[in-house]
């Protein structure tokens, strides 16, 4: 039997300590290269799992805290190539996701991508504008890849649908907490609990919430009912408003929420 995924032995040491996992997402190159830097350190200290975003020009799955970071950050000239250079000076002994839209991977090339991706230190790729079954060439090619496949599902998507997308997923369920962008102004749907167990009916991958999930009180209701809390737009809030410091106290809030879930 092959060696787990670095995601696979994440969750397995984290459903023996009967935790949900923290996710915090921040973007690649936010407010300054040197700072995300930092930022991704923290944050990877705080966390169980890091999502980084690559800026993207068109970030239309976004709120407005996500496309201010992204457009700052391209100012800047972050790239995606950039991003991975972050993703292997940060190092980190938790895995790490990689957070994009399409078209930057496809302009880099697919398969430089997987390989170079892989080299950085990342341990899973999320496409957030690639449905499951909408592009076989690219799925198979990840799918080949040792980064896992992570899919999103909507909290409208049906049963027959949820089926389909588990199929092709690896490392985790990513749910859409809420219908719309990201944000920090709406929290997550009060039916959550019954789109978990629709995923759970159809996968035994780990089911984590982002989307809305901005308050320590989010993070707990979430954590009460699934594996992983995602959270973005309030910590790339707090990082551009308070700098490094203030995304340690956003962080240690939202860390100490979860943790109280699990006692």
């Amino acid at each position: 039997m092959s060696d787990p995924t670095p995601l696979a032995a994440a969750w397995e040491r984290l459903r023996h300590r009967h935790r949900a996992a923290l996710i915090p997402y921040l973007t690649a190159g936010y407010p300054d290269r040197d700072t995300s830097l930092e930022a991704l350190r923290l944050a990877a200290a705080c966390g169980d799992i890091v999502e980084v975003g690559v800026p993207f020009s068109d970030p239309l799955a976004d709120g407005p805290v996500i496309q201010r970071s992204s457009f700052l950050a391209l100012e800047q000239g972050m790239t995606l190539a950039g991003t991975l250079e972050l993703i292997a000076r940060l190092a980190s002994s938790k895995p790490v996701v990689l957070f994009s839209y399409l078209n930057p991977v496809l302009r880099y090339g697919v398969d430089r991508l997987l390989v170079d991706a892989a080299a950085a230190g990342a341990s899973g790729l999320l496409l957030t504008d690639l449905p499951a079954g909408s592009d076989g060439a690219v799925e198979g090619s990840v799918a080949a890849s040792s980064l896992d496949l992570i899919r999103l599902v909507a909290p409208t998507s049906s049963a027959a649908r949820v089926l389909e997308v588990a199929r092709g997923a690896r490392g985790f369920i990513y749910l859409i907490g809420r219908l719309g962008v990201t944000g920090t102004t709406h929290a997550p749907d009060t039916d959550l609990a019954a789109a978990v167990a629709r995923i759970r009916a159809a996968t035994s991958l780990p089911v984590a919430v982002g989307f809305g999930v901005s308050t320590p009180a989010h993070a707990r209701a979430v954590a009460d009912v699934a594996d992983g809390v995602v959270v973005g737009s309030a910590l790339v809030d707090a990082l551009g408003a308070g700098g490094v410091s203030g995304l340690e106290r956003a962080l240690g809030a939202l860390r100490g929420a979860i943790d109280r879930a699990a006692a």
